[in-house]
Formats: structure tokens, sequence, C-alpha cells
């Protein structure tokens, strides 16, 4: 067994801003499938089920934790969004110069970032 080849593994990568973007990529589409499919299944359920169901469901979202909920699935949509523009410049060949995908992938993080920040922006001051 010494002479098998170990696979790669966190011990001998080094982390950078590249392995951040992958995994806020999944978890950012994670999320959004699964909270962000519970939330759309409720607020559909509470439409059909009348104005009092309904009520419920705005003061739900509307309280802080809603709000933080609501944030956060706008924040996977615009990570996630941007993550995969990232990915698709990657899979047309370009992009792939160690400098030029750190920064990147920096940008691809801060994006998502600011997209949410603005999207919230524009729907609180409307």
């Amino acid at each position: 067994m010494a002479g098998r080849p170990l696979s790669p593994h966190l011990s001998i990568w080094k982390w950078g801003p590249h392995m951040l973007v992958s995994i806020l990529h999944r978890v950012s589409g994670d999320g959004m499938a699964t909270v962000g499919l519970a939330v759309f299944l409720w607020w559909l359920g509470a439409l059909a089920a009348g104005p009092e169901a309904y009520q419920t469901f705005q003061g739900v979202m509307g309280s802080p934790i809603g709000l933080l909920v609501l944030v956060g699935l706008s924040w996977a949509f615009f990570n996630h969004m941007s993550s995969g523009l990232r990915h698709f410049v990657l899979d047309i060949g370009a992009g792939y110069e160690l400098d030029t995908n750190k920064s990147f992938s920096i940008v691809s993080v801060a994006s998502g970032i600011i997209l949410t920040a603005l999207f919230w922006a524009a729907v609180l001051l409307i």
C-alpha cells in the first residue's frame, strides 16, 4: 500500500477563492432548490387557502426571520447566477490563467453580494 498515490484533498491543495466559489455555487443552488421551493409552495398554498392563510404567510415573511430567509434566497440567486456566468466563461476556454481565475472568483462572490444589496435597496425604496 505504500506505493499507491494519494487522492488530492485539502491537505494537499492550497485554499483559494476558486474553491470558495465552487462551494458557494453548490450551497446556493441547493438552498434555492430546497428553501426556495418550500417558500414557493407555502405561498401557493396560502394563496389557494384564502385570505387568513395568506395573511399568515405575509406576517411570517414580513417578520425579521422571514426577511432573513428572503434576503438569503435572493443572495443565493444572485450568487448562483454570478458563479454560473463564471463557469460559462470557463466552459468556453477562457479565464484559466491563475491570476485571472482568482480575480474572476473574487468578482463572482462580490457581485452576488452587491447585486443582493442593490435588489433589496430597490425593493425597500419602491
